[in-house]
């Protein structure tokens, strides 16, 4: 008897409601924000900005200015000493570690018990619920679903406090029946250091029957390896044959999709896309044949977007969810049950479709390589050249930068071309501090770059005098407010300059 076939029609009635999400997405929203508003109104975010008194979302749009992590810093830094009530009415006492901003190395962001029932973990069953409509013959619940995540740690040393990944964050407060249908265990799952933890998961994984897989595919793709290696198999299947799906996000899967093909050659294997980060779960896949992803909205997160060439202006043009138009580049900017407000997180999307909302992500609203899950800003590289060059005399005219995504052994790196007004006596020494200094700068790249498992050292590429000034003009871009893209997700760019570095 397949005994998943029993547990998915529990499911069922919340597929009705996401059903709704093609008729009355605008009536759930504006629900959501209501709601929003009247559980925070006596915070003193709320009393700031006279929440009992908003009536509708005009009002909150033109109460409310738009925030970024540095306009709520000050509240975060004040949560996390102790203080309550401030942007949300229970007590929070989780932080999600993320990527820094120009000024922080890391951002702390709060997560409410309300957001974890409301918004993860919701986000999470939702996933499930929404796989079994698109494979109704699933095995699922026949073995355990293997889950990569992160580490946590004190709060500025609180026991009641925590401070880590949200994937940690989630597999601390899980509800204990899970931990029945899940590996490895709790313990080692939130192990710190990351080349031990992927050994443990190897060992302890092994011999179990696995039927799902859930990570970032960076991460996951090395566990896989070693689980091979360990096990001398070929392919995945060969040591989990009732492996059926991977519920993958945080990076793009698109460089990773044919090293997964070399790894699992299951036609059984599904694989889907989910966009849950550390400000909130906004996105499923639903259908197997379409890359875009169903925009959840009755969670406890309302919805904004400000178009991408509207960004940067002191008064942005900004719609909610009704408003905006398919097939263009937005902002997206969310209010939620863990007291962000009109907060701007940096992802972009475009929307599909709008019977019902179905979204694709599009990039950041800055230049940022996030290849790997290590969100390399401009700032940090300026950082890090600023440094390389004071300790070695060097000089640079102009750069660019690109990652160099994993080969058949796991190994990726991130690649510089830079064109030097003084060269550095040694490339390789200017190369280490540069590397050196973002991990400094940036934690996430500094995780990443943990004993070389998953990222290795930075190459540094010297080009030649004019390089860059010929690679504009090729493009018809010399002059004016054109610049060479410093960071780049994908390697267009620096395929090009490589290869006219290599001209005479």
């Amino acid at each position: 008897m397949n005994s998943t076939k029993i547990i998915s029609k529990f499911f069922n009635s919340r597929l009705k409601e996401i059903d709704l999400f093609t008729t009355e997405a605008a009536d759930i929203q504006h629900r959501v924000l209501n709601r929003l508003l009247k559980e925070a109104a006596h915070t003193e975010w709320g009393r700031k900005y006279d929440y009992q008194s908003i009536s509708n979302y005009e009002e909150f749009k033109n109460r409310l200015p738009i925030q970024t992590y540095d306009d709520v810093k000050p509240y975060v830094e004040r949560l996390r000493k102790g203080e309550k009530n401030l942007i949300w009415p229970s007590e929070i006492r989780w932080f999600a570690k993320s990527s820094g901003t120009t000024n922080d190395k890391s951002k702390f962001l709060p997560v409410s018990k309300e957001s974890l029932k409301d918004i993860h973990y919701k986000g999470g069953a939702d996933a499930v619920a929404l796989y079994f409509r698109m494979n109704p013959e699933s095995r699922f619940f026949s073995g355990k679903g293997l889950i990569l995540g992160g580490s946590h740690s004190p709060n500025l040393n609180s026991k009641h406090s925590l401070v880590g990944d949200l994937s940690a964050i989630l597999i601390q407060n899980v509800n204990p029946l899970v931990n029945f249908i899940r590996v490895p265990s709790k313990k080692v799952a939130l192990m710190n250091e990351w080349e031990s933890k992927i050994e443990a998961i190897a060992n302890s994984t092994i011999k179990a029957n696995v039927t799902s897989l859930s990570g970032v595919p960076s991460w996951l793709l090395v566990l896989i390896k070693s689980i091979l290696e360990k096990t001398g198999k070929q392919t995945l299947e060969e040591v989990w044959p009732n492996l059926e799906v991977f519920f993958h996000g945080g990076v793009s899967f698109t460089p990773y999709r044919d090293q997964y093909k070399q790894v699992i050659h299951s036609d059984k294997m599904h694989y889907i896309e989910t966009y849950n980060a550390s400000e909130g779960y906004f996105g499923t896949q639903n259908d197997l044949s379409d890359p875009a992803m169903l925009l959840m909205i009755d969670y406890g997160i309302f919805y904004e977007f400000i178009p991408l060439e509207e960004v940067e202006k002191e008064n942005p043009k900004i719609y909610c969810l009704e408003e905006v138009e398919l097939n263009k580049n937005y902002a997206l900017v969310i209010s939620t049950s863990c007291g962000l407000w009109r907060y701007m997180i940096g992802d972009t999307v475009k929307f599909t479709n709008n019977r019902p909302y179905k979204f694709v992500i599009t990039g950041r609203t800055k230049h940022f390589i996030n290849a790997f899950g290590e969100e390399l800003i401009i700032d940090n590289a300026e950082k890090g050249l600023a440094k390389a060059c004071a300790e070695t005399g060097a000089q640079v005219c102009e750069y660019s930068a690109a990652p160099v995504f994993m080969d058949s052994n796991a190994k990726c790196r991130h690649q510089w071309i830079i064109e030097f007004a003084k060269k550095p006596d040694s490339i390789d020494l200017f190369a280490s501090i540069l590397d050196t200094t973002l991990k400094e700068v940036n934690s996430d790249y500094e995780a990443k770059r943990w004993k070389d498992i998953a990222l290795q050292p930075l190459e540094v590429i010297p080009a030649r005098k004019g390089l860059f000034h010929d690679w504009l003009k090729d493009k018809g871009k010399l002059g004016g407010q054109h610049k060479v893209p410093r960071l780049c997700n994908n390697r267009q760019y620096i395929e090009e300059m490589i290869s006219l570095n290599q001209q005479a």
